[in-house]
């Protein structure tokens, strides 16, 4: 990654653009709000607020490369969670193998910042977007990229799209299963893709790809046996190929951050040829206080080192119109609340005295939050510390968002969406 790159983000100028900051702040550049270790709640900061907790990132960063690294996995964590080139840098300083993407205007950002190897979790069949990566690869010999193809049809596209290239691009083939998302649907469709694309003079075919987190939602053991076949289905279809890798070591990647533990397992059983077992997984960077805390392996396995949530939402009490309910100066703009509402967890008074506080969000309006409350026991213009669930949906909504120790400002993460 170029570094260099990662660290100019310090010099952009703080203006208008950045919600949530203290009005006095701007004009001046992210470095020199960072630097100055501004409090929360005493500099001017204005609600609502997201902020990611120092500690938590690292305990994370540092807790899913020691898990990788003792299983003999490579991990290419997806960018997508986050879209913040400063937490790649930080990902990739603690042993990721690559960034993953989801798309183009995904891998321009990454490229803008210099990654050099992506995985590109998606189909890639758009001509333009062909033509910007081809030259790409012909610009930089460092540059290693990967996509998925799942259909014979989708291969045609490609190599008609790429014509003659300098360096073929690498693919590839992507199992799905019944219900799931993308993927070839059986392993007889997926041997056509890979003959396809084995043929094809633009495409280099060096492995197999796939995902599981579309069929299982919860951690059941019919969920959890489900998340297995399909892994064995990936197996199958990875040994059935041999033939056709333009690759000695072929690429097996699966993964989100649900079922990690399963598809690790999977992946380091007994080859008949060498693998590279790459996961995806994301989300552990910041967990999160509602679906991946339900559901993670590290959560539910004795005596694993949970990740720790590093979200945190502030917001006012800006109306009480009855003793049970209180509204919040935060909405659908501002939180995710795809998998879960957020969730009260602390309140802060007007005498700054911070204390654990349990109440429910029942629902959102686009800049509101209805909590219900069991006693009287907030007022107008007091604080409430909130959890969020599934950071994929959180970060989109912050394009620069404050790093804490405590209530201190220490850094700040600028997100391209």
């Amino acid at each position: 990654m170029d570094l260099d790159a990662v660290a100019a983000i310090r010099d952009e100028r703080v203006d208008w653009r950045f919600k949530g900051l203290p009005a006095d702040v701007s004009g001046t550049t992210i470095g020199d709000v960072a630097d100055r270790r501004l409090d929360l709640f005493a500099d001017g900061f204005v609600g609502p607020l997201v902020v990611l907790d120092a500690a938590a990132l690292e305990h994370n960063l540092a807790t899913m490369a020691r898990w990788c690294a003792d299983r003999g996995v490579l991990l290419a964590p997806h960018g997508k969670t986050t879209m913040a080139p400063q937490l790649f840098a930080r990902q990739l300083a603690h042993g990721a193998w690559g960034i993953t993407a989801a798309n183009t205007s995904q891998l321009r950002v990454y490229r803008a910042f210099g990654v050099t190897r992506v995985l590109l979790a998606n189909q890639l069949v758009d001509p333009a977007g062909l033509r910007w990566l081809a030259r790409e690869l012909a610009a930089d010999d460092t540059f290693e990229f990967t996509c998925w193809v799942d259909s014979v049809a989708g291969v045609a596209r490609m190599t008609e799209a790429l014509g003659s290239v300098e360096r073929p691009v690498d693919v590839l083939v992507e199992l799905g299963a019944r219900g799931g998302r993308t993927g070839a649907r059986d392993q007889a469709t997926a041997l056509d893709v890979a003959r396809a694309a084995a043929a094809s003079p633009a495409l280099r075919l060096v492995g197999v790809g796939g995902y599981e987190g579309a069929l299982a939602h919860d951690a059941s053991p019919a969920a959890r046996s489900t998340v297995d076949s399909y892994l064995d289905s990936v197996r199958e279809l990875a040994i059935g190929l041999r033939d056709l890798f333009a690759v000695d070591e072929p690429i097996v990647t699966v993964g989100g951050s649900a079922y990690f533990d399963q598809v690790a397992a999977k992946l380091t059983e007994p080859w008949p040829f060498p693998v590279r077992p790459v996961l995806r997984s994301g989300a552990y960077i910041t967990h999160d206080d509602g679906f991946y805390r339900g559901i993670s392996p590290l959560g539910r396995t004795p005596g694993a080192q949970p990740f720790r949530s590093a979200l945190r939402a502030w917001a006012q009490v800006t109306s009480k119109p009855q003793p049970d309910l209180a509204l919040l100066t935060l909405g659908k703009r501002d939180a995710s609340f795809d998998e879960g509402l957020p969730e009260p967890q602390v309140v802060r008074g007007r005498d700054g005295v911070e204390r654990p506080f349990r109440a429910e969000v029942t629902a959102l309006n686009d800049q509101h939050a209805f909590v219900r409350l069991s006693d009287d026991d907030v007022e107008v213009g007091d604080w409430l510390g909130l959890g969020l669930s599934h950071p994929c949906t959180v970060f989109d909504k912050w394009p620069l968002i404050p790093v804490v120790e405590g209530t201190t400002v220490v850094d700040l993460v600028r997100t391209y969406f």
